[in-house]
């Protein structure tokens, strides 16, 4: 639920505006959907309505740049959305938008629906709910990683094919499936799923079309050939190996100059016991938390461009709101708050294609914004106790002060 309001003066004790932090008493002045002033000091214009948040801390409204908004986080998420109707995908995508919108999540990326279920039901999305950039299926090979989800292609001509009927039903991004995956059995996560001509017939069309394409990559082998495509972004990024995580210098100093963008996809809701068997074959391809940690702390160190997405949906561990515990273990892995805030703004929004009016608090930028109690420069966790949420100018209820 939102609170119509037109003009409003926001004061608090200071302002992360997706870049920097402007310690102090200051006002973000909004107006309709849009801000249009940031001043210091605690005077607002006469006549605003101020909404006053002592010891809080206004940010940009958060960005999850992985989502998968058909899964509803429950065990067996993706193996269940063959069975649902089209309506059934549509309530569940608009519940996984509240529980981001309640974190204060206000744009997310979806890198994976069912049967373009996600493309289907946004053009008749009602208000109220983050932003949606959308994928639609994700592309992979026959018999590939998510391959239930409709996205199957094979051959340069298949994969160019597939680029243009994404595009076609309105997709703002293309994911493809560059290595197998965890969770669907018979994929290898070891290794690529397209030959080198396959993966660069399908970046060239994109690219053709205007738009980034994105690949999930475990193996190193499958990172090293989405970069070598011309790849706009990487998907987890593991650089798996038969003999462990492989991250050397080289690649650092490859994904640092390309500019290509990271997402880690790191964070896990705490209180949920991973089943034993995901943990054993995670840990039998190399993946646990201590060497995520590090080659994330590793990528920040080598001037890699990254940002933060929480991979809800895809299981208990993963549910959708994650995006706070996902900051938390980046800052964990080694990284400043001040960085990891940026990953989840103003970097998460370049990387999204809503640089020009998401991301940040300046005027003519959407007034898409989260308070947060306390400092989150400081102590990330912060982020995890909003204060207030507001979704294009308007305060959502239900939310902290706002309620």
């Amino acid at each position: 639920m939102v609170i119509r309001v037109s003009i409003l003066a926001i004061r608090a004790e200071r302002v992360f505006d997706g870049e920097r932090l402007l310690d102090g008493v200051t006002v973000v002045l909004v107006e309709e959907d849009r801000v249009v002033g940031v001043q210091a000091g605690p005077a607002a214009p006469e006549g605003w309505p101020v909404h006053d948040l002592p010891g809080g801390t206004v940010l940009p409204g958060l960005i999850d740049a992985h989502v998968h908004l058909c899964a509803d986080s429950g065990p067996g998420a993706l193996d269940r959305l063959t069975e649902a109707t089209r309506e059934q995908l549509e309530a569940t995508i608009e519940a996984s938008l509240g529980l981001h919108l309640a974190a204060g999540v206000t744009t997310v990326r979806d890198l994976g629906d069912y049967r373009d279920a996600v493309l289907t039901w946004r053009p008749n999305a009602g208000a109220g709910l983050p932003a949606v950039v959308a994928a639609g299926a994700p592309i992979t090979s026959e018999g590939g990683h998510c391959w239930p989800m409709g996205g199957q292609a094979r051959g340069a001509s298949g994969l160019r094919a597939a680029v243009r009927q994404r595009a076609d039903r309105g997709a703002d991004v293309v994911k493809i499936m560059a290595s197998g995956g965890v969770l669907t059995p018979g994929t290898d996560t070891m290794r690529p799923q397209f030959t080198d001509g396959e993966l660069r017939a399908a970046v060239a069309e994109a690219h053709a079309l205007g738009l980034p394409i994105t690949a999930h990559a475990h193996a190193l082998t499958a990172v090293r050939q989405a970069l070598e495509a011309g790849v706009d972004g990487i998907e987890h990024c593991t650089c798996l190996t038969p003999e462990g995580v492989r991250l050397d210098d080289t690649l650092l100093a490859e994904l640092a100059e390309s500019g290509v963008a990271v997402c880690a996809t790191l964070g896990s809701d705490p209180r949920v016991v991973v089943p034993p068997q995901v943990v054993a074959m995670a840990e039998r391809a190399g993946i646990t938390e201590a060497v995520l940690q590090e080659a994330l702390a590793r990528l920040h160190r080598g001037g890699v461009r990254l940002v933060a997405g929480s991979d809800a949906g895809i299981g208990p561990a993963k549910p959708h709101g994650l995006l706070p515990a996902t900051l938390e273990e980046y800052v964990r892995s080694g990284l400043p708050a001040g960085a990891v805030l940026t990953t989840a703004t103003s970097a998460a929004a370049e990387a999204c294609g809503v640089g020009g009016r998401k991301g940040r608090i300046r005027p003519g930028y959407d007034a898409d914004l989260l308070v947060v109690d306390g400092d989150p420069t400081r102590d990330v966790t912060a982020v995890g106790r909003p204060l207030a949420v507001y979704l294009a100018g308007q305060p959502v209820a239900g939310v902290g002060k706002t309620a």
